[in-house]
Order: structure tokens, then C-alpha cells, then sequence
């Protein structure tokens, strides 16, 4: 916030006058011109992002061409001690909000006039093709004199950027403001029907027509037309829902009235089609003359009502006798009554707290009888299953360390993963059962059929095997662009299952399924027919037996209507739940039950955000000064002065780098929707990773320094992510993930960018680290049933050593060559590394343990400083920490809120 006094360049700051999604505004002088003007002060992350601002430097320079005397003008706009900022026009008066929220309900005649003026502007505006997009009342002054001035015309645009995304919440009032409900419900209730689906390729000047008529319908009743309690409820109501027409004044005209219906029209193509035809509409609503009713049609009328009254009287009374009669006899069967929608929320005992939040960490049985949840108790995580009918919930022995619950089909059995194995437990009690091997798990479900349905990687498709036990069979097959395929759940019969792929082009997909076949895979194995994608950028997918499509976005559960039968939506999605807990991997904290009962977190999408932070050998933590961010794979300079690291934020990943000394962070990759596992050369001049940003994710390189754009280093069909360069930087070591041999490790030479297979087996190997002195590979491999960390020399011959001794993955070398660090869970080990004369490996050793980011099989998710003495680490932020993770949200009979909102036609 800026001071009073504050000089920008020729501007000196008198006060604040608003602050909101778009930046803080100020009233300010001149002091060149000698008048008064109101700056708008961009956020930070325009600053920090020169594409971004770029941007909008060009979208503000088209605006400051508009022109009116309805439209608030844009002068420029100025930069001055790092500050940017716009240079508007002073609009003296309030706003048509502040003005109903004083007085009500504006007269019929004085909402005409305004609403000619505000028709004026958008025609203005949109004959140079500039769309407002984020209209309402707020954004509406009208002067002391009565004039009206439209603000903040195009800016939407302009701070969204080119592509606003397919989050409705993107509006940059929704999305700044987030904890801001009154603004969030400000913005939302004026969205349009496309805007409100996220399709903002179809947003047009149609898109403000509709905006107009939710201004002008305020204006008249005094109350919003579209309502909610929620962000959620609204949008419902805009895609759903009618304005209650009854509301408007009776001295509305009603060729007036016909105009708002027709500016409220959800089909955008039977909407009135320009501003200007609506002020034609409202000047001759103006200049027409009053009705009037003749006074012959007026006696007649009075003396009609006389002689008939005895006759209509008489009327009712034999209409009445006939129509009891006729109820009394046909006696119709009594309509059902819907079931009331019930919401408790269960908390947890003191000192105990919900974990292993990254993945699924609750269910609910399909009967809706109980509810497990992963949380930990005096220091151990492990499963509590809760009958919903009772006060207390029963921790499940044999679940220590587990995530993943999900019931079988009858609700005898749950399903778990921990330490690196899919079990199962009876809910009565007793030894669990280990069915299979499960490295880094992402979704399981449990079909009738027997079979188990699960992803075993973090980048896999996925596999199923038996209920009780077997091999383990392939289930799906990732399409070229896909990385994996997670969070599968079995409709009803098992005929089909759901699934999300990420990747290029995430989706909500199905896939046919075909469990009674007779088949060489076995009996409960299923056999894949016909795969179809349903929805573009979801996550978590369920079927409601309601007959819907349920599924997570961006912290919000959509629903559209779905057809079990013929395996596709049959109408668009619509949020219906906002603030649902969802991890950066795409796990949404809900379940919901074949009964029509719904069991989540609250919570959002952004509570994923995470700290990087300092850790000395014995475990002592000292938190970085760089803000919260969805952080992965951070990656420390040769010469220890920067951090190269992932952040995944607004469905898209880019590389950034980190300053120590400075405290900055600066954004290094554009283009695509997945750039990721940054890795230094020797001489700290070039950044390799992973992209997506020319078809298949394979691996790029770019100059550190931000200069230049990306350059190709390998090509193939399937996913190639870097990761350690020999110290003589001519080699990079690489993996690549087969649809038929899984994980495998390749070396590209740089001198001529050719590629040759290193390890390439039956089996998944991962993450190649060449050694200090360029003799050694590391790397993990799950040969032995799980993954384990080896040495093997480059580029040979020999043969191979086991490191680690309990699992282990994420080798990263110490500097000095003398030590090879790995993770094993939730613990940092080290070995000491003798090279020569001979390789010897010692016996691996804690050095610390704690509660850091998961580990993973395609990269270390830390790194080692360049003296070996502390690990850059990535831990939940205080900010997500601080939230309430000790309460779940239970709706008994959501299934009837459900098909209320988003009728499924059935």
C-alpha cells in the first residue's frame, strides 16, 4: 500500500480510493498537468513476469484509443521505481452498487437513462472490438451531474492475458481475490453462461449483453438475478436458473421487459445480438407515451364486471363441486417426496490431524454406512474407519504409513497402499494382505468382478490384478502426449471405468470394460474395449448413481450429466461444490457412495503450496525467504548461488529461478502447459527439462540466463525427461517411459544429439546421476519388487551395486564424490562411496527424517549444496499446515441437491 505523499514520477499519491482483483487504486495529482487522476498499481506478478506485462502493454494501449463520454478514460501507462501503473481518468460519484446498496430499487425512469448511457458505451467499445467481460454494478459510476462512466473497460482481458483458461473463477477479480467472498459472489453473479462453463474462446460482445441485463434487472428490483450463497450456487443459477421475473416494478414498459429477457437469453445466439440495437430499444422506451385506456373500454369493463359477477360466482361453485369429486374418486398416487439434504461435519479427536493428503486419504463405503480416513494418532499414520451411525472411529491395524483407502464392492474389505505394496484389511480386523507391488500410487478401485484396478507410478498407465493376488496385468495404454493415467473408478456392472490422464491434454476419460469374458488374463481380470475422452482438464472422477459425471477442477466439483449406458455426458458440466481439498497431483478429498451420500474435505486447490527450506545433516530446518508456491524438483547451481525449480501453479508447470542472495524469483520458461525437473550443466550456463510445448514431452535446453528461447535435444514419441549431465557436460543422462518396457534409462551425446539405450529390461529404471568423476551411474530400479538405489560404471563394463538396503530412490551424489544420499519414505539416508582403487559401498545410515514431500520415481525432489553439508528440501507450507485439517464434511441425500441442480433427464 502506498503512502500518502508517495511520488511515481509526476503523480504524488493523496489516497486510496479501492482496492481489488486488479490492483490497488489511488487517487493522485499531476503535477505536471495540474489535475487529478487515479492510478491503478499492477500486482507483483505482472513486475516479475515480462511476457505477462508485455502482455498488457498492449492490450492497454489499445484501450487508451477509447474514447466516450461514458467510458472511463485510460491516459497511459507509466512505470517509476519499479512500480507500474495505470493512469485513468477521476470519476467523481459512486458506483450503481454503492447506490442500491443505500437506496434500493433505482425509479423505472431514472434506470432508462442510465441504462442508455451504458448501452452507448458498449456499443462504442465494441465497434473497436474490445470486450469489457467483468460488467456489474461496481464497475458502473454515475457523476453528480448525471453522467455515466463505465470503468475499467477491457482490463479484464488485459490482466488475464491472452488465454484466460477454462476456470470459470479466472475472472481476475475471482481469482486475485479469493478470500474476498463479497467480491467473488460480486463478479460471479454477472457471468455469462460461456464465461460460467469456462469457454472463453466463445466470449464475444454477446458476453456483455448479458452482463447489461443482470446490471439493468438490479437496477430495477434492487437484487441480483442470479443468486447464491455460494460461488458455486451462482454459477448454478446462471447455467440453471431464471430471474424472477415477478420481481420487476409493474411501471416497468414492457418492451423493456422483453429487452431483459432477451439480453438473459443462456443460448448467446438468441440473445439480443448489439449494445446498439438495446439503446434503440430503451430511447423509444423512453420516448413513448404513456398507455393510456380509453373511457367507453373503462365503463364497459366496470359494467361487464357487475352483471357477471353472479354468473361467475355461481361458475366456481359448480367447478369446484366437479373437481373434488373428481380428486375424491381418481385418488392419484402420492408424488415422492424428495429426502431432505443433511450436512454434519465429523472432527477429528483432539490432537489427531488428516495426512497423506497428497493422495486419497478418505472413502466411503458404497452403502454409506462408513467412512475411512487417513490421519495421524501420537505420532503414527495410519486408517480409522468410523460407522456413520457411531461417535468414535476405530484405528485399522496393519494400515501404518497407508494412503489410498478405498471399499470393496460389498464394503467387507478396504483397500490401502503403504510402504510401497497395495494391501487389503478386513474392517472387522485382522492381518493385512499384500496383493502387489505399488511404487508411487496415483488411484485404486475395486471392481465386482475381483479385480483391482490401480496406477503402480507416478508416470504409468494403469494395471490391474486379483483380490487375491497374482500377477499383475496391464489394464490401459498411454496415448502419445499422455505421462499417466490415475484416479480410476468402476461404474456400476464394471462394464466401463473412469479415469484421469495427464499429460499434454489432460482429460476425464472411460474405458470399456469386458470382466465375464473368458479370456487368457485369468478369472476377475478385465479385457479393454473402446476408450473415449470425456472432459478436458479434470481430475478424481466418480459416478453418481444420480446419473452424473462428477469430477474435480481447480478445487470445485463439477457434475454433468452422464448416460452409464452409453458412456457420455449428455450435457454440460456445472460446478456444484466449491473449496474441496486438492493436492498438486490432482487428488480431490471426496468420495461419494452408491447411496447418495458425499463425504469431503473442505479446503482448495491451493493448499498444496509448499516452502523450500534448508536442512543441515542433523536435521535442523531453516526456511527459505521465497514465497509459497506449489514447488517440485528443485535444483541448486554449480556455483550454489541459484535454484532452478518447478512450480505448478494455474494448471500449467514452468521452470523459475530463485536468487539466495537477492530473495527473487524470476520465471525462465514460456510456451506449452508442462515444463518441468530442471537440470544444471557443469558450467551453470544452460537449464535442460522436460516439455510438452512441441507435441510429446521430451527434453529442451535453455540459457540460464533467460536470453533465447528453447531448444530441442531430443525427439521421440514418448515421455523423456533429463536428468544429470557427465561433469564434462557432453553427455546427458536421461529417462523414457515405454509402453512396453516401462521406465528405461538413456544417454543422449550432445556433440551430435544422438541417443543410445543404457538400461532398457523388463523392469523400471529411473533417475540416472552420472558420479563427480563421470565413472559411475546411479540410478533405482524395482527388479527386486521395489525400488532400490545402484551403481553401475560408465559406460562400462562391470557390473552393479546395491546402495540402498530397505528401498531407497532419489540418489543424488555429494559433490565430493564420497557419498551417495537417497530417500527411503520419509527418511534421508547416506552411503560412503569409495571409488579407488576398487568401488565400495558402505552401510547406509539416517541422517535425518521428516515430514517432506513425497518421493517420487521420475526425480529428486531435493538437492545437495555444494559442500555436502545441507539438503535444499521441499515441505507444506505454514500456510497449509494452518489450515483445519481435522474435519470432514458428510451430505446425507446429496444425490437430490444434485439432480436439483444439474437435472440429469432421467
Amino acid at each position: 500500500m502506498l503512502a500518502s505523499g508517495t511520488k511515481l514520477g509526476s503523480y504524488e499519491v493523496v489516497v486510496q480510493i479501492g482496492a481489488g482483483g486488479m490492483g490497488e487504486v489511488y487517487q493522485a495529482h499531476d503535477t505536471k498537468l495540474g489535475r487529478d487522476v487515479a492510478i491503478k498499481v499492477l500486482p507483483a506478478a505482472f513486475v516479475n513476469d515480462p511476457e505477462r506485462l508485455s502482455r498488457f502493454q498492449r492490450e492497454a494501449r489499445m484501450l487508451a484509443a477509447l474514447n466516450h463520454p461514458n467510458i472511463a478514460t485510460i491516459h497511459g501507462l507509466e512505470h517509476s521505481d519499479g512500480v507500474h501503473f495505470l493512469i485513468m481518468e477521476l470519476v467523481p460519484g459512486e458506483t450503481l452498487r454503492e447506490r442500491i446498496a443505500r437506496e434500493g430499487p433505482v425509479p423505472v425512469e431514472e434506470a432508462l437513462k442510465i441504462a442508455v448511457q451504458i448501452a452507448d458505451a458498449l456499443e462504442a467499445a465494441h465497434e473497436k472490438s474490445i470486450i469489457h467481460r467483468d460488467l456489474k454494478p461496481a464497475n458502473v459510476k454515475v457523476t453528480p451531474e448525471g453522467k455515466v462512466k463505465v470503468l475499467d473497460f477491457g482490463l479484464a482481458k488485459a490482466f488475464a492475458g491472452e488465454e484466460l483458461g477454462s476456470d470459470p473463477s479466472n475472472s481476475p477479480t475471482l481469482s486475485h481475490a479469493a478470500t474476498m467472498q463479497g467480491v467473488i459472489l460480486g463478479t460471479a453473479a454477472y457471468m455469462s453462461p460461456e464465461q460460467a462453463r469456462g469457454r472463453t474462446s466463445a466470449i464475444d460482445r454477446r458476453t456483455d449483453i448479458w452482463a447489461f441485463g443482470c446490471v439493468l434487472y438490479e437496477l430495477l428490483t434492487g437484487r441480483q438475478a442470479f443468486q447464491g450463497e455460494t460461488v458455486t450456487e451462482i454459477l448454478a443459477s446462471v447455467l440453471k436458473g431464471e430471474p424472477d421475473w415477478q420481481a420487476l416494478p409493474a411501471a416497468t414498459p414492457a418492451r423493456f421487459s422483453d429487452l431483459l429477457r432477451r439480453c438473459l437469453q443462456k443460448d448467446k445466439t438468441l440473445r439480443m445480438q448489439a449494445a446498439g440495437d438495446a439503446r434503440i430499444e430503451i430511447q423509444e422506451a423512453l420516448s413513448a407515451p404513456p398507455p393510456t385506456e380509453p373511457a367507453n373500454i373503462a365503463v364497459r369493463r366496470r359494467d361487464w364486471t357487475w352483471r357477471h359477477a353472479a354468473v361467475l360466482g355461481l361458475t366456481a361453485v359448480v367447478i369446484a363441486t366437479i373437481t373434488g369429486f373428481t380428486m375424491w374418486n381418481l385418488k392419484p398416487t402420492p408424488s415422492v417426496i424428495a429426502k431432505p439434504v443433511l450436512r454434519f461435519t465429523i472432527t477429528l479427536p483432539a490432537g489427531d490431524q488428516l495426512a497423506a493428503l497428497d493422495f486419497p486419504a478418505i472413502a466411503i463405503s458404497p452403502d454409506g454406512a462408513h467412512l475411512a480416513y487417513v490421519a495421524i494418532h501420537s505420532g503414527t499414520r495410519q486408517i480409522f474407519l468410523r460407522a456413520l451411525d457411531e461417535l468414535e472411529a476405530k484405528p485399522l491395524t496393519g494400515t501404518e504409513g497407508a494412503n489410498t483407502p478405498f471399499f470393496s464392492p460389498d464394503g467387507q474389505w478396504l483397500g490401502f497402499i503403504a510402504g510401497g505394496k497395495l494391501k487389503k484389511v478386513s474392517v472387522s480386523g485382522g492381518a493385512a494382505v499384500t496383493l502387489a507391488t505399488v511404487a508411487f500410487p496415483r488411484g485404486a478401485s475395486w471392481a465386482n468382478s475381483g479385480a483391482i484396478m490401480f496406477t503402480p507410478t507416478a508416470v504409468s498407465a494403469l494395471q490391474q490384478v486379483s483380490d487375491v493376488g497374482g500377477a499383475e496385468q496391464p489394464l490401459t495404454q498411454l496415448d502419445k502426449g499422455e505421462t499417466s493415467h490415475r484416479w480410476p473408478e468402476l461404474l456400476p456392472g464394471g462394464r466401463a471405468m473412469l479415469f484421469a490422464t495427464t499429460g499434454a491434454n489432460p482429460q476425464i476419460a472411460v474405458q470399456s470394460l469386458h470382466p465375464s469374458a473368458p479370456t487368457p488374463t485369468g478369472p476377475g481380470q478385465a479385457v479393454v474395449g473402446e476408450r473415449r475422452n470425456l472432459v478436458p482438464g479434470g481430475t478424481s472422477p466418480h459416478y453418481a448413481a444420480s446419473g452424473h459425471l462428477v469430477y474435480a477442477q481447480a478445487g470445485n466439483l463439477m457434475a454433468a450429466p452422464f448416460d452409464p449406458q452409453g458412456l457420455r455426458p449428455t450435457g454440460s458440466a456445472v460446478p456444484v461444490l466449491e473449496g474441496v481439498l486438492q493436492a498438486t497431483i490432482g487428488a480431490a478429498q471426496y468420495g461419494i457412495s452408491a447411496t447418495g451420500s458425499l463425504v469431503y474435505v473442505p479446503g482448495a486447490a491451493q493448499a498444496a503450496a509448499r516452502q523450500l527450506v534448508w536442512v543441515s545433516r542433523d536435521g535442523t530446518e531453516q526456511t527459505l525467504g521465497a514465497a509459497s508456491h506449489p514447488y517440485s524438483f528443485p535444483r541448486i547451481s554449480p556455483d550454489g548461488r541459484r535454484l532452478a525449480v518447478t512450480i505448478n501453479e494455474q494448471q500449467e508447470s514452468h521452470i523459475w529461478l530463485y536468487d539466495f542472495a537477492r530473495d527473487t524469483l524470476t520465471r525462465l520458461t514460456f510456451g506449452g502447459k508442462s515444463n518441468q525437473e530442471p537440470t544444471w550443466t557443469p558450467d551453470g550456463k544452460r537449464i535442460a527439462f522436460y516439455s510438452d510445448k512441441e507435441g510429446p514431452t521430451n527434453v529442451f535446453w535453455q540459457l540460464a540466463d533467460g536470453s533465447g528461447g528453447a531448444e530441442r535435444l531430443t525427439t521421440g514419441e514418448y515421455f523423456q525427461g533429463p536428468r544429470s549431465f557427465s561433469p564434462d557436460g557432453q553427455l546427458l543422462g536421461f529417462f523414457e517411459i515405454s509402453p512396453t518396457t516401462g521406465y528405461d534409462i538413456w544417454v543422449l551425446r550432445l556433440s551430435d544429439h544422438k541417443a543410445e539405450p543404457f538400461l532398457r529390461t523388463q523392469f523400471n529404471e529411473s533417475i540416472p546421476i552420472f558420479s563427480p568423476d563421470g565413472h559411475w551411474l546411479a540410478y533405482i530400479s524395482d527388479e527386486s519388487g521395489r525400488y532400490e538405489v545402484y551403481a553401475q560404471p560408465y559406460p562400462g563394463p562391470g557390473g552393479k551395486y546395491q546402495i540402498s538396503t530397505e528401498g531407497g530412490t532419489e540418489p543424488v551424489w555429494n559433490p565430493n564424490g564420497k557419498e551417495l544420499f537417497y530417500r527411503s519414505g520419509d527418511k534421508m539416508m547416506a552411503v560412503d562411496i569409495t571409488t579407488k582403487p576398487g568401488f565400495s559401498v558402505g552401510k547406509p545410515r539416517m541422517l535425518f527424517q521428516g515430514a517432506f514431500v513425497p518421493t517420487t520415481a521420475t526425480g529428486p525432489d531435493y538437492d545437495v549444496s555444494p559442500d555436502g553439508q545441507r539438503f535444499l528440501m521441499i515441505k507444506a507450507s505454514e500456510q497449509t499446515s494452518s489450515l483445519s485439517l481435522t474435519q470432514i464434511v458428510v451430505v446425507q441425500n446429496w444425490f437430490e441437491e444434485l439432480k436439483r441442480r444439474v437435472p440429469s433427464g432421467r
